[in-house]
């Protein structure tokens, strides 16, 4: 199973994000990046490819123990930036140091079991857009014209959506089949409440 561990923003969120994207759908260029769904916009916190069935149960064992090890913590999806000239993102904001640590947490554990997380460091982000086509258009026409993703990710720096809680850790399954990616959750975890002293 492709499998991958993640953070979700609630719908309101989301929504926030998707009225302030709509803008951006009509500049130049927009036409030629892969929009990812609202179906597809995780905090990932680590992908972990293709994972034998078999391992999954204890991989559940080890991302339980992050989730009661680390606390739900407040973040909101604010501005955005992109990834040289191939991603457009929308990032995060808040408790970010809490969300990373969970992230290693996660990584650290799902090591522990021999599965490789990829090799990126932690960015917390949502992908909005990647540049290029699954449909086969020539190389040039897949690629963004300079500063298009920059221009993109400047009219999100105001943005700054309402604050959420993340209070729960979900293992991810993702299909990519003919058409978009398709998404399912196999388990959620709550994080940790602690009461203030």
């Amino acid at each position: 199973m492709r499998l991958f561990v993640a953070v979700d923003p609630p719908v309101e969120a989301v929504q926030e994000l998707v009225d302030a994207m709509a803008p951006l759908r009509e500049m130049p260029g927009a036409d030629r990046l892969r929009w990812t769904g609202v179906d597809g916009w995780h905090l990932t916190l680590a992908f972990l490819g293709e994972v034998p069935v078999l391992d999954v149960p204890g991989l559940e064992e080890v991302l339980g123990r992050a989730a009661t090890e680390n606390g739900a913590h407040r973040l909101r999806l604010a501005g955005g930036g992109c990834f040289g000239d191939r991603v457009l993102w929308a990032g995060v904001e808040g408790e970010t140091w809490a969300l990373r640590r969970l992230a290693e947490a996660v990584r650290e554990g799902v090591g522990e079991l021999g599965i490789e997380t990829d090799q990126y460091g932690f960015h917390p982000h949502l992908t909005l857009a990647r540049a290029g086509s699954r449909h086969g258009r020539r190389r040039a026409e897949q690629r963004s014209a300079p500063g298009e993703l920059q221009a993109m990710a400047a009219g999100l720096e105001g943005f700054a959506g309402r604050e959420w809680e993340a209070g729960e850790l979900h293992l991810m399954r993702s299909d990519l089949g003919f058409g978009p990616a398709r998404y399912e959750r196999l388990h959620t975890w709550p994080l940790a409440r602690w009461e203030a002293p």
